[in-house]
């Protein structure tokens, strides 16, 4: 019997509104569905689910309260830059808290059986919200309060997160390397934006891997690396739940990064995340959307995405 696999979203995620020149816009999060009604059997094979919106309290897992008050109150003003590029609209605190939100919703439907993999289509992305800031196009750190949330609020004693986005996860990075009982993974074009990310930084409990790696590689250079560091994270360490966060500017073409990825590494990444979540901890894996910025090949790889974890 195929696993249940949810495709989780919220319609508040089309609220946060940056612009249509800004390359973190709403286009991004509408190409999914589209992609995903061409390919019918996929759509009919998944799980269709709203998620909720995260509470102050639970965002405040890995973000300082006084933060979390300040995108609320910024939100409800009419909106504003929290940095030069990171714009929050009068509809940012709902999309937020809701992109937050769905993902919660995925570790809950992961321990309850009810959907042991998932994939959370949510804007903002999350991988470079810092504790008490906002940052390269990121509010909340949403795969980062899923980690603790599953650890403090469900008592898992092990997460690990891995993250294929063409840049460094640095927020992801600063949120959780402080819990050596999660334990994190990057690969990152570098040098990149936002310039973080070494090889040789490992964490203050040696519980994170990053690999960076130079743009225009062949991609199965790309993949070996990542799946290398994966494994060395994973040794002596069996992690209760696997989080993606799923960054699709790592393909080839994309305007904001220089990897060559295609929709077959895509599959391949997937499938062996799948592989070793299935040995680990009996399939539970959560995955949620970070980067992607050419719309329709964005689309296509979520959809690709999908059909892996089916």
């Amino acid at each position: 019997m195929t696993p249940s696999v949810a495709f989780i979203s919220h319609s508040d995620c089309g609220r946060h509104d940056t612009g249509w020149n800004h390359p973190e816009h709403v286009g991004r999060l509408r190409a999914i569905p589209r992609a995903l009604r061409n390919d019918f059997d996929l759509f009919g094979a998944l799980q269709h689910l709203e998620g909720r919106h995260a509470t102050p309290d639970e965002i405040a897992l890995a973000h300082e309260p006084s933060y979390v008050a300040l995108v609320e109150s910024i939100a409800r003003q009419g909106g504003g830059h929290l940095d030069a590029d990171t714009i929050a609209s009068e509809g940012s605190w709902a999309a937020a808290s809701a992109g937050a939100g769905c993902v919660l919703d995925a570790v809950d439907l992961a321990l309850s059986g009810t959907a042991l993999r998932s994939f959370s289509a949510v804007r903002p992305p999350g991988h470079h919200a810092l504790r008490a800031s906002g940052m390269g196009f990121c509010l909340f750190g949403n795969v980062a309060i899923a980690a603790h949330y599953a650890r403090r609020s469900k008592g898992l004693d092990r997460v690990l997160i891995v993250d294929w986005d063409v840049h460094h996860g640095n927020g992801t990075q600063a949120l959780v390397e402080g819990d050596g009982d999660i334990r994190f993974v990057s690969m990152h074009q570098w040098p990149w934006y936002p310039g973080t990310g070494p090889a040789d930084d490992r964490g203050p409990h040696q519980n994170v891997w990053n690999v960076p790696m130079p743009a225009g590689q062949s991609r199965e250079a790309y993949v070996s690396a990542f799946l290398a560091a994966v494994d060395a994270a994973s040794e002596g360490f069996t992690p209760d739940m696997v989080i993606i966060s799923a960054g699709f500017d790592s393909l080839a073409g994309d305007p904001l990064g220089g990897f060559t990825l295609e929709l077959d590494d895509v599959t391949r990444l997937t499938r062996e995340m799948v592989s070793r979540a299935e040995q680990w901890c009996g399939g539970r894996l959560v995955s949620a959307l970070e980067g992607g910025y050419a719309p329709e090949r964005l689309g296509e790889a979520a959809v690709t995405h999908l059909r892996a974890l089916l």
